[in-house]
């Protein structure tokens, strides 16, 4: 968890979005949540990895991210910890889109999880999957550019 002064604090991050997908466009997004979910989050328990999110009735939803139930609380008080949860876009930002996500064929990805200025923020990105070669290929290119810094550093 990485945090600095101006109240800028990343709870969740998923890495694996970005070996999977390849990005296009990010959003940054609220979230509706319970009370107990707000606190686990500010506790770092979050997991963000094999979530996804869908727009349903004109509205975005974020799927399948699990929330651990916070520990303090009652049985009765904590949540459910993948339920479905309200993502909070402005209307144009959801209505472009719906219009990309149905043409295209693309999806929603939720990338990092954060707090800023004491709200819980998402940010998520618009990807296309990537196939098997253009992975091999990222990795290879990431596995250069590892080697050319290495290379410069002691040069």
């Amino acid at each position: 968890m990485a945090s600095n002064s101006d109240g800028f604090k990343i709870v969740s991050d998923n890495r694996q979005a970005r070996y999977r997908y390849e990005i296009l466009e990010t959003y940054e997004a609220g979230i509706e949540l319970k009370g107990t979910e707000v606190k686990s989050i500010r506790e770092g328990k979050a997991n963000l990895r094999d979530g996804y999110a869908l727009i349903r009735n004109a509205e975005a939803w974020l799927l399948n991210v699990h929330v651990s139930p916070y520990q303090t609380a009652g049985e009765y008080f904590n949540h459910d910890p993948r339920r479905t949860r309200k993502l909070l876009l402005h209307r144009r930002e959801i209505s472009k889109l719906i219009g990309k996500v149905e043409e295209k064929g693309l999806t929603l990805v939720p990338l990092k999880m954060y707090l800023k200025r004491g709200l819980v923020k998402v940010t998520i990105g618009l990807g296309k999957g990537k196939k098997l070669y253009d992975k091999r290929e990222s990795l290879k290119k990431k596995q250069e550019k590892r080697d050319i810094d290495r290379a410069m550093k002691q040069y």
